[in-house]
């Protein structure tokens, strides 16, 4: 029997190439990769986050002021554009910061620190449920968001379990198109380096890391060295199952609901709470079978405008 999960990756695989194309078959590498941290190794020393800022500061946005005044009023500015040294949450210029959990487990101290980012789902609802196909998933695991035709609806963000994309006002298509209807700027988070994966490079958080905390590969063979490192210091795995399953994977000696009860959370600071599969939800299966046919000449439609307005600035 089909199960609704089967029925939903069969039709979101089935119109995945239809979202932008040669996107996703020009990175793809043929397997799903994942990164596995060991959270043991981790002395929040910070070299991972300043490498990101580094690695990725080309594609931080340049907003442009004075920001148009929006309608409805509702939608309100997002403007980290004068905080752009913030490391210590996620924004659209900080893709990954240390999260510290310091408390008691068994009778004894811990402090576990934590390089927190977008976790890169298995099913991802960011990627599933963007009207405009401006979030996809590729081949090789690595979801992203096209920041060329991204509106800044932040639906993405409101259908991630963790929350995790931020928004920037006064930068993107929606400038070009309907500046006080449209979205309002463009939603950033970690694409897990997939310029530098493309080239068969590791993303650049892996490899300035002095405590060797992360290595990524494939899939299977990361939840296997996960289960081993575990069973190793008797830990517990994060991001194995956690909404559907993560290609982020978590091994702690200390229980992940002990660590979320220790880390301070709210914006841009997600949670580590159990994740139940999260496109199993009816609103989000209606959502994504009605929209899969029709985003990928949505994305497309987008593509060509953002080239043309682009051409069109430039001469």
């Amino acid at each position: 029997m089909l199960s609704r999960r089967s029925f939903l990756q069969g039709v979101l695989a089935s119109s995945a190439g239809l979202m932008l194309p040669g996107t996703v078959e020009a990175y793809d590498r043929g397997e799903v990769l994942a990164t596995l941290l060991d959270l043991s190794k981790c002395v929040g020393c910070g070299e991972c986050v300043s490498a990101c800022k580094e690695v990725n500061k080309s594609k931080f946005p340049v907003p442009k002021k004075p920001f148009p005044k929006m309608y409805p009023s509702r939608v309100k500015v997002a403007d980290w554009s004068d905080k752009q040294d913030v490391d210590d949450r996620l924004t659209p210029y900080n893709w990954l910061f240390i999260q510290t959990a310091t408390g008691t487990w068994q009778g004894k101290e811990f402090e576990i620190n934590i390089p927190r980012r977008c976790l890169h789902c298995l099913v991802p609802p960011c990627a599933n449920l963007c009207p405009w196909g401006a979030c996809l998933k590729q081949k090789n695991g690595i979801v992203r968001i096209n920041a060329d035709i991204c509106l800044g609806g932040s639906k993405c963000k409101s259908v991630c379990p963790w929350h995790i994309p931020e928004r920037q006002t006064g930068v993107g298509l929606y400038l070009k198109l309907l500046p006080s209807y449209a979205g309002n700027g463009v939603m950033y988070k970690c694409d897990r380096c997939y310029d530098k994966i493309a080239q068969g490079k590791v993303p650049a958080c892996i490899e300035v890391c002095p405590e060797g905390v992360q290595i990524i590969g494939p899939r299977d063979e990361i939840i296997a060295k996960a289960h081993e490192l575990a069973k190793k210091m008797n830990g517990y795995i994060y991001g194995e199952y956690e909404n559907g399953g993560t290609n982020t994977i978590y091994v702690s000696p200390v229980p992940f609901e002990v660590l979320n009860k220790c880390i301070e959370k709210g914006p841009g600071k997600p949670h580590l709470d159990k994740v139940p599969y999260s496109m199993d939800k009816e609103e989000y299966l209606g959502q994504a079978v009605l929209t899969a046919p029709v985003v990928g000449l949505l994305a497309g439609v987008l593509t060509v405008l953002s080239k043309f307005k682009k051409d069109e600035g430039e001469n």
